[in-house]
Formats: C-alpha cells, structure tokens, sequence
C-alpha cells in the first residue's frame, strides 16, 4: 500500500498544477465582447456609377451608311426570299440537276450574296464597339441598339435560307 501512496501523491500533484494552470491563464483575462472588424462591415452592394456616352464622331459618321447599307440588304432579302420560296416549291418534284432545281439553287446562293452584306455590316459595327472598348469608353446607345437589330436580321435570314434549302433534294 505504500507504493500507491507515492503514486496517487504523484496523480493529484499533476492535478493541481493543471488545474492552477488554467486557472493562471484565463484568470482576468476574458474575450471582449467588443464588435470584431468583420461584424461592422457593410453586405450592401457598393454604388457604380455608370458613365455616359459622350458623342463619338467617327461613330456617328459610321452609323447612317450602316444603316442604310442594313436597310437594303433586309429589304432586298425579302424580296429575293420570295422568289426564292417560291421557285423551291415548284423545284420539289424536280431531280438533282434539273432546271428547275437550277433555278431555286441559283436563288438561294443570291439571298446568301444578301446575307453576306448584312454579316459585313454586322462586322464592321463590332469593329466600331471594340474599338470604343479598347479605349475604355462606355457602350454607345445608338450603335448597341443597331447592331441588336442587324444581328437579329441576320439570324433571320439564316434561318430562312436553311428551311429553303431544306425543302430542295440535296446535291
């Protein structure tokens, strides 16, 4: 028995110097309750300021050929894309090489002829938006609103091009 006296001796000794330890450490000093730096932040979302677009010459110079080279190229389209309707319809009982066929095949490489002047325009109206983005300049109302209108005109025209020539035997 008199071993274990020594040794639960030994036990409570470490005990209580770890205990007087903790107590040692913590004693005074407790967390403050003061905000930290991350509560008193702000979550709402910062204002931007949007600039506005100044007047841009060489935009503005560049804007009314396009417009009228966009508006001949949609209006001369449609008339070809009529023609070309309807010249497909009468080539669908046609073979492969016929005259007929020909001829819808001859009208639909003349509205692509259409829809290639539109894809320049489009073209040359990003080269107008990239260059004002590479000067750092904010979009330009006026040549945003044209180039959505001549994209939207160019799909359009794909896509009629694609249902003519779908309805034609292919070659």
């Amino acid at each position: 028995m008199n071993s274990a006296f020594p040794l639960a001796r030994v036990a409570c000794l470490l005990v209580s110097l770890a205990v007087a330890g903790c107590a040692a450490q913590t004693s005074g000093r407790y967390p403050s309750l003061l905000p930290r730096a991350i509560e008193s932040r702000s979550d709402a979302e910062p204002e931007v300021v949007i600039a506005l677009a100044e007047s841009d010459s060489i935009v503005d110079a560049a804007l009314p050929e396009l417009r009228a080279t966009i508006a001949t190229a949609i209006a001369d389209f449609a008339k070809a894309a009529q023609i070309a309707d309807r010249l497909a319809s009468t080539a669908q009982g046609d073979s492969i090489g016929g005259d007929r066929w020909i001829a819808a095949q001859t009208a639909v490489a003349e509205l692509d002829g259409y829809r290639a002047t539109l894809s320049s325009a489009v073209t040359d109206l990003d080269a107008l938006a990239l260059n004002r983005a590479a000067e750092g300049k904010p979009d330009y109302p006026a040549l945003t609103a044209l180039h959505a209108t001549a994209q939207a005109a160019l799909d359009e025209q794909a896509a009629r091009i694609t249902a003519i020539s779908a309805r034609l035997p292919a070659a």
